[in-house]
């Protein structure tokens, strides 16, 4: 029995260890969420992750200790660790009272390493080792960035966490996002990673707050597009009170590609799958809906869909179906890169097998 244990671990690290190298872009929960799905898969995962959060717990470590938000970073780093499940409650304990009230753990301990480190992304680097993480989490940039926000009626706002809430205020659109300061050089790893990748993925996650602010880091768009990768946005199931009210898909993607040199999209993954009216009556009272496809303008774009029932229910909210969305992912890699390359065939059947046996679990 023993021995079969460990035939069944030397194989499925076999299958995922030179498995294709993914690079998944954003930020907040869309990105932790879609990272469980694709670490089953491959341990070739890079998440380039924004770092203009100044809001809750990150913002205040970012304004008392002077480093980079880490919210976002635990989080990708929490859904690629390989630990006991106590590790990530560790990691996500919030504290209850006293002077941390509302803190996480998991920010403190990487705040704490950057300070042994004596950098940002070493830091980074030391708390996934601890963790056993699963491929690469990066920060986009090691720049300070704050995030600002140009609405329809020239109103001018900054900061992250304060873009939803003014928006709601003014109740104009958003017409740009953009960074200060405006030239913030990316991490040159995150650079290579893109440039390397087999697929890139954008979303899912909130579009202004989450997803633009990584391409408009200087290069980061460009080495999108002369990445030889399939690009592949992720839509978001419901629009999103305080940036996203009324927008269809392809207004999201318009909105990626105006901020990001027309950076190019080869396929949106969107939702197709039933919601419970429980939980749309629950989102309309934020005036939130399901995204609309508007299918023929997409089409013109030259962007070919894929749909599918992604739709998963956590605590009351909405979430992507991870185990789903990671299967549309790698069966799409299978198909427009592995099958067509014949030194990669071995890579093509093992994920193959992978597919096979997780439709059977």
């Amino acid at each position: 029995m023993k021995n079969n244990s460990i035939k069944n671990l030397l194989h499925e690290k076999g299958i995922i260890s030179g498995g294709p190298k993914v690079v998944a872009i954003g930020g907040g929960t869309g990105l932790s969420v879609l990272l469980r799905g694709l670490k089953k898969y491959t341990s070739n995962i890079t998440a380039i992750v924004t770092v203009s959060d100044d809001g809750g717990g990150s913002g205040v470590i970012r304004e008392d200790m002077g480093i980079l938000p880490p919210g976002d970073i635990r989080n990708c780093i929490v859904s690629l660790a390989n630990t006991e499940p106590i590790m990530e409650q560790l990691m996500q304990y919030r504290f209850r009272e006293g002077a941390l009230k509302g803190q996480s753990f998991g920010n403190l301990f990487i705040a704490a390493m950057n300070d042994i480190c004596g950098s940002f992304d070493a830091a980074v680097k030391e708390v996934s080792s601890v963790l056993a993480v699963t491929g690469k989490v990066l920060p986009v940039t090691l720049e300070s960035v704050v995030l600002y926000a140009e609405f329809e009626d020239g109103t001018i706002i900054k900061g992250e966490s304060q873009i939803p809430i003014k928006q709601q205020a003014l109740n104009k659109k958003i017409r740009k996002v953009f960074l200060k300061p405006g030239n913030c050089k990316p991490l040159p790893v995150a650079i290579k990673e893109i440039q390397e990748a087999d697929v890139i993925i954008l979303g899912p996650g909130s579009l202004y707050t989450s997803i633009i602010p990584n391409i408009l880091v200087k290069d980061i768009a460009k080495a999108i597009n002369s990445s030889g990768s399939i690009k592949i946005y992720v839509s978001n199931l419901m629009t999103q009170q305080g940036e996203t009210i009324g927008y269809s898909l392809s207004e999201h993607i318009k909105a990626i590609r105006d901020h990001g040199n027309m950076v190019l999209i080869d396929y949106v993954i969107a939702n197709t799958g039933k919601i419970p009216q429980v939980l749309l009556e629950k989102y309309k009272m934020e005036d939130a809906s399901p995204v609309l496809i508007d299918y023929d303008i997409i089409t013109d774009m030259g962007i070919k869909i894929l749909e599918g029932d992604f739709v998963s229910i956590e605590n009351g909210y909405l979430r992507h179906d991870f185990n789903e969305l990671a299967e549309h992912i790698f069966k799409l890699i299978n198909e427009e890169k592995l099958q067509k390359d014949k030194k990669r065939l071995l890579d093509y059947y093992m994920i193959n097998g992978k597919l096979r046996k997780n439709r059977r679990n």
